[in-house]
């Protein structure tokens, strides 16, 4: 299936087909269900997704993963050689780094701003001195450049039959939609990073604070205090979806439901939130494989009447 999503890409150089190759198997290893939602692009697509997944993945591994003896210092100092070393490669087009190929092959193909990769490296950075957020304005600086940049980088491959100026604001949401239900589900695992993703004030509304969060995780349970906090949150995240949902109607037919599965799949787990009565740290909600194969399956008989009916847009050619 690589080969063929390589071919009809028109990625033929055997250095870019090697760096796709390992983007789109971190995607496959790490991303479950933004894996499976890609199934449904087609072929072509496919290969630039995956370089854009696997390029974040990769960056935030080295922040949430560091090697034994890493420090803030020096996980900032390696972040800072990449950012440095990615766009001065951005620049001319190319990179001899088999890490960095196939995402700047994608950037170019598809014309890519840089800002959005600065964005990106700006909240990477943030995630080694920042670990609380005040309000709900500091965590949206946060947000952008963590999955706002995302949705804006892959608009371009999924195609849009509106102005992309219009469909941008709703792929942006999208974006932090997915982050801000990830906070949700990772409450727990942020905590033992010593990350609070969740505004402060708006904690306080419900008489929560760090404190109350973590003599919660080291009950492995929620108070009602806690689960009142997490009600409030959904809601808010919710509102965020919604204002994204109009979004998918301006993409390319063969991409919507691509996108619309993965809306469905990341709503799944604020279901499953609520399901375990707001209570975050009683397990990690995720969606049942079989739940996601449900889902995957009608999303992708959707996938190929579309592509009988609308011609797929066809991929930039690639740079090497």
């Amino acid at each position: 299936m690589t080969r063929r999503e390589l071919d009809a890409a028109g990625i033929h150089d055997p250095g870019l087909r090697s760096a796709y190759t390992w983007c789109r198997e971190v995607n496959a290893r790490h991303g479950r269900t933004y894996f499976l939602a890609t199934r449904m692009l087609t072929p072509p697509q496919r290969p630039a997704i995956h370089a854009l997944y696997g390029f974040a993945r990769w960056l935030d591994d080295i922040v949430d993963e560091p090697e034994p003896g890493a420090t803030p210092q020096s996980l900032a100092a390696r972040l800072s050689s990449v950012e440095d070393r990615f766009l001065r490669d951005l620049s001319r087009g190319a990179s001899e780094d088999p890490l960095l190929t196939a995402v700047i092959d994608t950037a170019t193909r598809f014309e890519l701003e840089e800002k959005l990769f600065r964005a990106f490296f700006t909240s990477m950075r943030m995630d080694l001195s920042v670990t609380d957020y005040a309000t709900r304005e500091d965590l949206d600086v946060y947000v952008h450049g963590s999955a706002e940049v995302i949705g804006l980088q892959v608009l371009p491959v999924l195609g849009v039959v509106s102005r992309r100026e219009e469909a941008a604001p709703r792929a942006a949401a999208l974006g932090k939609a997915f982050q801000l239900t990830n906070f949700l589900r990772d409450v727990a695992e942020d905590l033992g990073r010593g990350r609070v993703y969740l505004p402060a004030d708006e904690l306080k509304e419900h008489r929560v604070d760090r404190e109350r969060l973590s003599w919660c995780a080291g009950r492995g349970r929620a108070d009602s205090a806690v689960r009142s906090a997490i009600q409030d949150q959904i809601a808010r995240t919710r509102r965020v979806y919604a204002e994204a949902r109009p979004g998918i109607a301006m993409l390319h037919p063969v991409s919507r439901p691509c996108v619309a599965t993965a809306a469905a799949l990341y709503g799944r787990i604020l279901e499953r939130i609520e399901s375990a009565d707001h209570d975050v740290f009683a397990g990690r909600a995720t969606v049942s494989k079989g739940r996601r194969l449900a889902v995957a399956c009608g999303a992708l008989a959707r996938a190929q009447w579309a592509r009988r009916r609308h011609p797929a847009p066809a991929p930039p050619a690639a740079v090497g």
